[in-house]
């Protein structure tokens, strides 16, 4: 019997840790990526003595060379996945006028190219399928920019405006795509709590087709 795996692109502590849980009480094998591999196989622990089903797979975001080959690994390991959650950011503190140009570019390769990229690596089996979730972490500077934070803004802007795009493309394809957007710091016993936000993760996954959101503002 095939396996349902669930790819986490950034993993580590906070959001992914909740949403790896949320899809592991599912049923699904969790593959995830990170670009560090002795803080990936520390998380990994966390949730493997929990009792999840996880395999762990070395990353660099931001390099595309580096994620096309860990998702060709998790085909030849696992399975593709059914469920690709990018989680991937990098935060450069700084106002537009002090952000350089080659690190405006490096961060825009983590918070948005990678999130291309990694879509682009599970799209042709979920078509093939008929079904699948591509879903992205976005971010309140997406709706209200933050100066002091201005690359991150663009690049929670950018994986929004990449979230609608490819809704709209692969609409009709049995491929839900969405994105939560984060209004606050995410904090484990708050409202922000990385287990409550992954619910609304699961909600983009599951809702039915014919009415699915594209995003849900987590406020």
């Amino acid at each position: 019997m095939s396996q349902k795996v669930g790819a986490i692109v950034g993993f580590g502590t906070g959001v992914s840790m909740g949403v790896a849980r949320a899809f592991g009480k599912e049923g699904y094998t969790l593959a995830l990526l990170a670009r560090n591999p002795t803080k990936l196989a520390e998380n990994a622990q966390a949730l493997q003595s929990e009792g999840y089903s996880v395999q762990t797979f070395a990353a660099d975001a931001g390099d595309e060379a580096s994620l096309i080959q860990a998702f060709a690994q998790i085909r030849a390991e696992l399975e593709n996945p059914e469920v690709l959650i990018y989680n991937a950011a990098v935060f450069t503190p700084g106002k537009p006028t002090m952000i350089a140009f080659d690190q405006l570019i490096k961060d825009f390769q983590v918070n948005v190219a990678g999130a291309l990229v990694a879509a682009q690596q599970v799209i042709p089996t979920m078509k093939a399928n008929g079904k699948g979730s591509i879903l992205f972490t976005g971010g309140g500077f997406a709706l209200q920019p933050w100066a002091d934070a201005c690359s991150l803004a663009i690049g929670k802007s950018g994986v929004r405006s990449l979230t609608f795009s490819l809704a709209q493309e692969l609409a009709g394809t049995g491929i839900r795509v969405g994105t939560v957007t984060i209004c606050g710091t995410v904090q484990s016993g708050t409202h922000f709590d990385p287990d409550a936000i992954a619910q609304s993760y699961l909600a983009l996954h599951t809702q039915p087709l014919e009415s699915a959101e594209v995003e849900i503002i987590y406020k």
